[in-house]
């Protein structure tokens, strides 16, 4: 039996729809600017180019009905309402076509940003890590496996704040699709189990403050509602 010098990190995992049973999860990794309307309110051209990747911690999950705590060092935190792709299992090089093969389920999510470090990350040309991969940054809701959800290629993705619309967009407007996006990721990393892949975020991206509400769904998936505090 190993032993260690200081007790091992917790295992992260998220509750799975309809099972006793937990989903383990290894690594997060997140598509930035894969929707249109997004990239250009971003100020980026939208065409079709590589799609590119940055990393939260799977210690970054929030859980659905819990709080995100208003991280320091920032006065401009801002929401982005993500469809959320669970491996079941992975491999380098992976087929778009064989990709969904290899998804567990669905899930809603929440890619929070420190929109003022992530700028000041970019003018000086630095990683974006202070900005996106920091405590509480990956709210994310129950796991809806693919036997239930299917593989949802289109429909609503939406986020309300204290009741008001923010963010609404659908689907079928990624600019990389889920197979697409494994198939691309799989010859950068070499995906594992339990990975899951935040899979971008439509136009509508704001600020929001302590004491808002924000309440998540994408169409055939769920729901997340989580409250700033």
């Amino acid at each position: 039996m190993t032993s260690y010098a200081i007790s091992p990190a917790p295992v992260h995992s998220l509750p799975i729809q309809g099972d006793q049973v937990r989903f383990p999860v290894n690594r997060i990794f997140c598509v930035g600017r894969n929707y249109s309307e997004h990239a250009r309110e971003m100020g980026h051209n939208p065409d079709r180019e590589p799609p590119f990747f940055f990393m939260k911690p799977a210690s970054a999950i929030v859980a659905d009905g819990g709080e995100f705590a208003y991280p320091p060092l920032s006065n401009d935190v801002h929401h982005e309402i993500e469809l959320v792709v669970a491996l079941k299992t992975g491999g380098a090089n992976i087929a778009a076509a064989d990709a969904l093969g290899h998804v567990y389920g669905y899930a809603v999510g929440l890619d929070m940003t420190r929109r003022d470090l992530q700028g000041e990350a970019k003018k000086m040309g630095r990683p974006w890590d202070t900005g996106k991969a920091f405590d509480g940054s990956a709210p994310c809701g129950e796991l809806v496996p693919v036997a239930r959800a299917g593989h949802p290629a289109n429909g609503e993705i939406r986020l309300d704040v204290n009741g008001a619309q923010r963010q609404v967009g659908d689907l079928a407007d990624m600019i990389w699709n889920v197979p697409d996006t494994i198939a691309y990721l799989s010859t950068l990393f070499t995906l594992q189990p339990g990975d899951l892949i935040f899979t971008g975020t439509p136009a509508g991206v704001a600020a929001v403050q302590r004491g808002d509400r924000m309440r998540g769904s994408v169409a055939g998936v769920g729901v997340l509602e989580v409250a700033v505090v």
